[in-house]
């Protein structure tokens, strides 16, 4: 068996890695694995290969930045060849970036089969982009491993049959369980005894540069109380320098380049508090139970809120402020784990995988069976 991985972006490779390496154990199967160049900064992609111990990619399409068209468009003319050339007997999707549905589309129309990694999940907003690209691929699909309970629900209520639905846990935790021993180990000399670590990146707040300019002003005023880290996605500082705010001496507001994965990680465990707008960032929070403070109207991961560690002040900065002090204060819940966010995921999906080919191969059978008993 042949398994080909597209991943194009940040959170795409820690969700690949365990995925990959679990297929390593196996006998009888190869990979070959896709950057599409979604990611190019070195701290948003290539370091991010070694820190998670998987091969460089067989393949760089180097797609790089454009508008979701353009970018879409470009990994489905690029890809397309390299299916035609590899041959997989099946392609492994992850996530929702853009490279997630271009991958979808492109071997949907090939007749090669897709298994989507992270299916499921919806934040119900179709003005996200993620949102889009969700929805089709989990259409497209044809095997939807999903990493909690409401992915299954939503699938069934928009028509996916149940067979083709898996729920096999986080894949991101994986990653995380693995890594968190060499993370903890990582330090850092001048860090406050407590901060506040920040991430921002989605369109609809970083876009937006009245509000950017609100967000910036707010943790300023946090960081009297609480220093703020503050890592800057390429976009995100790209929108700051138009506001000439990325040269920010304030050491209430530390405005820092991406980092690595083990250097984010590291500084999540020890961060009295997250304000993010990343998916993956909830679910890490509520793994390491790690307050989290997520700056959007919804989230397409509710089990981070519900069960976890996660609360949505959307764009209200006065309730921005109010949840600080409260964890502050000590008023927060410590969350609990989701079920099967164990760090056992990707073996599951192998496990999977396998029985969904054995079942596949017996239904086969059994037609063929009864077309020549009806000759």
């Amino acid at each position: 068996m042949h398994i080909l991985h597209v991943v194009g972006a940040r959170p795409n490779f820690m969700k690949a890695a365990p995925v990959f390496r679990a297929f390593a154990q196996e006998i009888g199967v190869s990979q070959t694995l896709v950057h599409t160049g979604q990611h190019y900064e070195v701290n948003m992609s290539d370091v991010f290969f070694q820190e998670l111990g998987v091969s460089e990619p067989d393949v760089n399409l180097r797609v790089g930045s454009g508008s979701h068209a353009q970018q879409t468009g470009e990994v489905m003319i690029r890809l397309e060849p390299i299916i035609l050339e590899r041959n997989p007997d099946w392609v492994f999707v992850y996530g929702d970036v853009n490279s997630t549905a271009a991958a979808a589309m492109v071997c949907s129309k090939l007749l090669v089969k897709v298994a989507h990694v992270e299916a499921g999940l919806r934040s119900f907003d179709r003005t996200m982009p993620e949102e889009i690209n969700r929805l089709v691929t989990d259409q497209l699909a044809n095997l939807l491993f999903t990493p909690s309970q409401d992915g299954n629900d939503n699938l069934l209520r928009e028509g996916v049959a149940a067979e083709r639905i898996r729920l096999v846990g986080n894949v991101m935790i994986d990653t995380l369980v693995r890594l968190l021993p060499k993370a903890r180990g990582y330090t850092r000399p001048d860090l406050p005894e407590r901060y506040a670590l920040v991430t921002m990146h989605r369109p609809s707040n970083v876009d937006d540069p009245a509000f950017l300019k609100d967000l910036l002003d707010t943790l300023r005023e946090l960081g009297r109380d609480l220093p703020m880290i503050f890592p800057v996605h390429p976009r995100t500082r790209q929108r700051l320098a138009a506001l000439n705010q990325f040269e920010d001496t304030d050491n209430r507001l530390q405005l820092t380049h991406p980092l690595s994965y083990l250097e984010f990680l590291s500084l999540q465990t020890k961060a009295t508090v997250v304000i993010t707008d990343s998916g993956g960032v909830q679910e890490e929070t509520t793994f390491l139970h790690v307050p989290c403070i997520t700056v959007r109207e919804n989230t397409e991961r509710p089990v981070t809120t519900t069960l976890g560690t996660n609360v949505l002040v959307g764009r209200d900065m006065m309730r921005l402020r109010e949840e600080v002090r409260n964890i502050l204060e000590g008023r927060h819940s410590r969350g609990k784990i989701p079920p099967l966010w164990d760090g056992c995921a990707g073996p599951r999906i192998v496990q999977e995988m396998f029985h969904w080919q054995k079942a596949d191969q017996e239904l086969r059978f059994a037609r063929a069976a009864g077309s020549d008993s009806r000759v």
